[in-house]
């Protein structure tokens, strides 16, 4: 059985991006720096136009099995590995990544979503230790901006004692989420902790200078994704639109656990057709690390994942 994590995830409906006067940046006017340590496997340095973006491993899980319990419900055991054999890759376990995103924005460090902390155990949590291999102390962000509030995403706020991880840093979610994990009984302890930091905002809202949302329909009430812009560059945190980087890529129309609602699926083929149609370059948080790269068309309408840096791709 995998984790009780709650990683359930699917939808995204790409809906207009609003730009709304974002909050004023903390009195401190030098430029947020970060340093450039020795390199480390966790740590993945690229740029969206002139903006420092730093992928971060978290951690992930590996040997999830290809019962229909995850990917391809109601498929076979036998299609679902068809399509991860096809791709050079073990057909009866499958592995997801857990990546968040850390954004150099003007004065602000801005991470988007705070990984899974102690929610999936031993094989996740890593994220404040990927940070300090980046020169980054935790108590330097200034924003972490959450997609949606499942254990993965939300799990790396704090501490094993329950603590803030990030204590100098505003929480920013959705209102719709915030009121939904504020609702989420087993959520109780960290709402409570992190009550004082969160500052909601609507959907579509740009939530600091570089950094837009954009609403995602299909997963929670308020799933968010991010568009980093800088200049003519644009970079899509996709969220948990897409769990797979072969399975959710070129079989969108195939229900996995992880959908919260019918929307989710049609949410998905929406937003991978238009990647693809577009060439949007894609930031996957669970896709292989470093989890960036763009969504291609085959001759036979098939949609693939190509990965920037060193991640896989599938053939």
């Amino acid at each position: 059985m995998i984790p009780h994590f709650k990683l359930a995830a699917a939808g995204l409906l790409l809906t207009g991006l609003i730009t709304a006067a974002c909050s004023p940046p903390s009195a401190n006017t030098e430029p947020a720096t970060v340093e450039a340590p020795a390199a480390s496997p966790d740590v993945y340095r690229f740029k969206v136009g002139t903006i420092e973006t730093i992928a971060l491993r978290d951690g992930g899980l590996s040997g999830l099995p290809n019962d229909n319990a995850i990917l391809g419900v109601g498929r076979t055991p036998a299609e679902v590995s068809a399509v991860l054999t096809a791709n050079t890759l073990p057909g009866d376990t499958f592995e997801l990544s857990i990546q968040p995103l850390l954004v150099r924005d003007g004065v602000r460090l801005v991470l988007i979503d705070a990984g899974a902390g102690a929610a999936m155990g031993p094989t996740a949590g890593k994220l404040p230790a990927s940070l300090r291999a980046a020169g980054v102390e935790p108590s330097t962000i200034t924003d972490v901006l959450i997609s949606h509030g499942h254990g993965d995403h939300v799990g790396g706020l704090v501490d094993a004692a329950g603590a803030l991880t990030y204590p100098n840093a505003v929480v920013r979610m959705s209102a719709p989420e915030w009121t939904a994990l504020q609702a989420d009984t087993q959520m109780a302890t960290l709402v409570a902790a992190i009550a004082p930091k969160v500052e909601t905002f609507e959907p579509g809202d740009q939530v600091t200078p570089a950094v837009f949302a954009v609403p995602i329909q299909g997963h929670t009430p308020g799933h968010t994704g991010y568009e980093v812009r800088s200049g003519e560059d644009r970079l899509l945190y996709i969220a948990d639109s897409a769990h797979h980087h072969v399975v959710s890529v070129q079989k969108p129309d195939w229900a996995n656990s992880f959908d919260g609602n019918a929307t989710a699926m049609q949410s998905r083929i929406a937003l991978l057709g238009r990647a693809a149609d577009e060439n949007l370059r894609l930031y996957a948080v669970h896709f292989p690390f470093p989890g960036i790269g763009r969504v291609t068309r085959r001759e036979d309408g098939t949609l693939v994942w190509a990965p920037e840096g060193s991640a896989m791709a599938g053939s």
